[in-house]
């Protein structure tokens, strides 16, 4: 175990940690950066590569994650093989995730991109794991190009890399199914619903007179079911009210009440409608809707807008009003007769008028 905290992030990546005596040697050698290894396990005969991340190790040990230790079959403390190697450039790999829980990614291009970043070469046959949302996945390597590379080892620094995905372990794809075949549990009998017509006009298979009722049917049923009164009366005048009389009961009757009969369905709507697969039907009455300003016009157009007798105004009584207005008119021309009559006076023989005499 690596000493010091616990970094998580180590053991899913593809990088080693190597002793600082590692970094002296390599830095006296003629090597391409950055730095590749070739990991041999030369008693399992299993060879991977990865990169180097920090020159921490204690001398003599090498820290590994733990897919790659599965990978070459080591346990801690065998011995392990590393040499110093220059890997092309990849261009194309293909992956396989371990488990259907990959699916459930919605971005698995953006999830490889953020877990490619600990990684520096990948090799044809590992089983790499990366950590996403508190969960591990394990991903296997099929293929990787060019194929030319040295035990299918490819760099994934600083590349375009293009990658497929083969289906995910355990996978299995939907069944098809066909839409004018029928379930193997209904063969011989009718689908549940009613029955399926598949011949003639589309109102004669369909029996339109039986599914799509009158638009006013559904009142009519409905204010039959609801109606409190469709029996007979029964008068209370002069009628005897028959006395109860004692049960007695007697051999092979039933001393339970009768039950009630079974509500029968309501038929006052439109009935389910069953068709053959690829058939559709849109035929139902449509009854407008009729809005209130024009019921309330037609309303007031109906009604009469004149009715009665009529009364005319010379023939009618005077009311106290025009009583006073009257007189008021009187006076006024009795007031201008006057008037006149003073301005009209007759001369006298000394050349006066009457409106030069003085009053006594």
């Amino acid at each position: 175990m690596l000493p010091g905290p616990e970094r998580e992030d180590i053991n899913h990546g593809g990088k080693v940690m190597m002793p600082p005596s590692a970094l002296d040697k390599l830095t006296r050698l003629h090597i391409t950066y950055p730095m590749m290894f070739e990991l041999v396990n030369g008693a399992a005969e299993k060879i991977t590569h990865a990169g180097v991340l920090e020159f921490i190790a204690e001398e003599g040990k090498i820290y590994l994650p733990y897919w790659m230790m599965q990978t070459l079959s080591l346990d801690p403390g065998d011995l392990l093989q590393i040499l110093s190697t220059d890997l092309p450039s990849g261009s194309f790999i293909k992956l396989q995730a371990q488990s259907t829980d990959f699916l459930d990614i919605s971005d698995p291009k953006a999830v490889l991109e953020n877990a490619f970043r600990n990684f520096s070469c990948l090799t044809k046959g590992d089983l790499f794991t990366f950590a996403y949302n508190d969960q591990i996945y394990e991903m296997s390597v099929l293929e990787t190009k060019p194929a030319t590379a040295k035990g299918g080892a490819v760099s994934v620094l600083e590349t375009d890399l293009e990658v497929d995905f083969a289906p995910p372990v355990g996978y299995e794809e939907p069944k098809k199914v066909s839409g004018t075949s029928t379930p193997a549990s209904g063969k011989g009998k009718l689908p549940t619903g009613g029955m399926v017509h598949s011949s003639g006009s589309m109102a004669q298979a369909i029996n339109y007179a039986s599914i799509a009722p009158q638009s006013n049917s559904a009142a009519v049923g409905a204010k039959a079911v609801s109606s409190n009164f469709l029996q007979g009366g029964h008068k209370l005048k002069g009628s005897k009210v028959p006395s109860p009389k004692a049960s007695t009961p007697v051999a092979g009757a039933s001393t339970n009440p009768p039950q009630p009969a079974a509500p029968r369905p309501r038929t006052n709507g439109p009935q389910p409608l069953r068709l053959p697969p690829g058939k559709y039907f849109f035929g139902y009455e449509i009854k407008p809707v009729r809005k209130k300003d024009t019921e309330n016009e037609e309303k007031e157009d109906s009604k009469p807008h004149f009715q009665g007798q009529g009364q005319t105004l010379r023939g009618g009584t005077k009311r106290k009003g025009a009583d006073g207005d009257d007189n008021i008119n009187g006076k006024g021309k009795e007031k201008e007769e006057n008037d006149k009559a003073a301005g009209t006076g007759q001369r006298l023989g000394g050349g006066r008028t009457l409106r030069d005499i003085p009053k006594q």
